[in-house]
């Protein structure tokens, strides 16, 4: 009984699938539009995870600084950033003394004259503080707050404004993302429901012949159920194509980007899991919008 039944379901599903060979425009018209609607919120979450696994691993674009007390000499300096360089969070350091700290401000900022008439130099001293890449912000600053507390120390600062403004900004963007992903996923369900509807309209004679011999509901619904889980099934398919290809076309211009900024970023596609993700939730809309439309006409189709 129940291979019987699993047998019946293969049938139609392989019978579907025919069914939608024998009209090959508008079977890759039908399934390119439920890719397009498919890869686009796909796309902004891909673009938003890219970058957000970048943000902290541009190679030197994340630097402390460590101004030390006018107390540290310039040799207790070079130690500190030496023990702070051997450090498994950091990538490199840097040692500026007050005389270097002064000379690049003359330089930097053209009071020069003015600085002659100081009777001191009123500059810190200065560790650069570079870190390792693929870290979390939490850790970031937990090793700076950690850094703070080393004698000889008065501040610490890390610049990490624009990284936040940035993280910011794609939090919109992928609340953003969610919204338009809700509602091309109606999309999706009106677009295999009305291709559905015309399927059953097409069909219309068949079904009340069918029904005039008895056959179930559940026997005439099954058709138009696989024939929604074909579209949404292929339609995934599509969708991870034009993803595929979206990203083939930014690794170049990407690894530019990442180039520039020294740093060794790849841009990634969707995963195995994420695919299988959005090829179940093709699947699931392609279901559910035939299956909407079917509960909605084949009610009506009655045998007179």
């Amino acid at each position: 009984m129940i291979a019987e039944y699993f047998k019946r379901h293969a049938q139609t599903l392989v019978f579907t699938l025919g069914r939608l060979y024998q009209r090959p425009v508008a079977t890759a018209l039908t399934t390119l539009v439920i890719g397009i609607t498919l890869a686009l919120p796909a796309g902004l979450h891909l673009m938003v995870s890219n970058v957000n696994s970048v943000g902290y691993s541009w190679e030197g674009s994340l630097t402390a600084s460590l101004f030390l007390a006018d107390s540290v000499d310039d040799k207790a300096g070079q130690m500190l950033a030496s023990d702070i360089r051997s450090r498994e969070s950091v990538r490199g350091t840097s040692y500026i003394s007050r005389q270097q700290a002064l000379e690049e401000f003359r330089a930097l900022s053209g009071f020069g004259e003015a600085l002659d008439l100081l009777d001191h130099n009123p500059l810190p001293a200065v560790v650069v503080v570079r870190f390792k890449t693929n870290q979390s912000p939490d850790a970031i600053n937990a090793t700076v707050r950690g850094l703070s507390e080393l004698p000889g120390v008065v501040e610490a600062k890390l610049d990490h404004q624009w990284l936040d403004r940035l993280f910011a900004i794609l939090a919109t963007v992928q609340r953003a993302a969610m919204i338009i992903a809700a509602l091309l996923a109606i999309a999706v369900i009106l677009t295999v429901g009305n291709t559905i509807r015309l399927d059953i309209e097409n069909r219309k004679d068949e079904i009340v012949i069918m029904k005039l011999v008895g056959a179930s509901d559940a026997f005439v619904r099954r058709p138009f159920l696989y024939t929604g889980f074909w579209y949404g099934f292929l339609g995934g398919i599509a969708a991870l194509i034009l993803l595929g290809i979206a990203v083939a076309l930014m690794a170049g211009p990407a690894g530019h980007l990442a180039a520039l900024y020294q740093s060794s970023f790849v841009i990634r596609g969707l995963g195995f899991s994420s695919s299988l993700g959005l090829l179940g939730i093709g699947v699931a809309l392609g279901w559910f919008g035939a299956a909407w439309t079917v509960a909605r006409h084949l009610g009506a189709i009655v045998p007179r």
